[in-house]
């Protein structure tokens, strides 16, 4: 009998010191991931400072509507401002409608088992981690070369739009799949077919998410010089695009391109830059929210 007490008391014992142990553990990471959160806001504060301090004396309306120029006085973002836009609105117009389709085949009408369509899943989530110099490489064999486009604004919004294709569809699968199997099944039982359950129910369900991960992705292909580079997307570019199949510029392309001149007027020109970027990037994040919230609460 007091054997047994004194072997109780040891796993007693031996589970305080292993409970003691696992907290001092958790407590040690979970001061790491306080620290390296810390130090990466901190450093975010210190640029961001700097950017602020270099670039307001140059953001105005003649920085925003004056072209580039060899002058530092003199240039400005127009045809990058412009060459941004047209680029979004192309690549939006090709990758959407696409994505979109794509993720409601594969969730709503695939069949899981077959081995073809968990191929296809597998990949466009490998898709979605390929570093984006990849897709700038992949469009300047097939859009530029093999079919011609040449270093057009439709090029680099085709490549844009590959690029973040597989985000579209992956976040409308999600949203997809958070739509609750009673509305489908409603409608279905009210004598609804399956093409009208989904345009009409799942699809206005789910809108809130699909447009959400959307316009993310658009924020992303925003900030993206690697591919538009490979493409030949020009860094001084001087008028412009009347056509798809002008050459162009895009925001980062206009940053990069001052950075990497000597004088200091260019980097404090480049710093404006990023303040403008950071603006058009801060709209597409706020207008997720504000139609988010608005068609939740339609579907709530």
């Amino acid at each position: 009998m007091e054997n047994d007490i004194v072997k109780i008391g040891r796993i007693e014992a031996h589970s305080q010191r292993v409970k003691f142990k696992r907290m001092m553990i958790d407590r040690v990471f979970h001061g790491i991931l306080i620290a390296a959160t810390l130090f990466g806001i901190v450093m975010l504060f210190i640029l961001m400072k700097q950017v602020f301090a270099d670039g307001l004396k140059y953001l105005d309306l003649d920085f925003l509507f004056s072209m580039p120029s060899r002058f530092a006085k003199k240039a400005g973002i127009y045809s990058a401002l412009v060459g941004t836009i047209i680029t979004m609105i192309v690549t939006a117009t090709a990758a959407i409608p696409i994505g979109i389709g794509t993720a409601i085949y594969i969730e709503e009408y695939a069949t899981k088992e077959k081995w073809y369509n968990r191929l296809i899943q597998v990949n466009i989530a490998n898709l979605a981690g390929i570093p984006s110099i990849v897709y700038g490489m992949l469009g300047l064999g097939l859009f530029v070369q093999y079919m011609g486009l040449g270093r057009s604004i439709l090029a680099g919004s085709l490549t844009l739009a590959l690029l973040i294709l597989p985000v579209i569809i992956i976040s409308t699968q999600e949203a997809l799949k958070s739509v609750p199997k009673e509305l489908r099944q409603g409608s279905l039982a009210l004598g609804a077919s399956k093409w009208q359950t989904t345009i009409k129910v799942v699809v206005p369900a789910a809108l809130p998410g699909i447009m959400t991960g959307s316009i993310l992705a658009l924020s992303r292909a925003v900030g993206e010089a690697a591919p538009l580079i490979m493409v030949g997307a020009a860094g001084f570019v001087a008028f412009l695009p009347k056509s798809l199949m002008d050459s162009f510029t895009v925001l980062p392309i206009q940053i990069y391109n001052w950075t990497s001149r000597p004088q200091a007027e260019f980097h404090q020109l480049a710093a404006s830059g990023i303040i403008v970027l950071m603006v058009i990037m801060l709209f597409f994040n706020a207008m997720a929210i504000v139609l988010r919230n608005k068609y939740q609460q339609k579907y709530d």
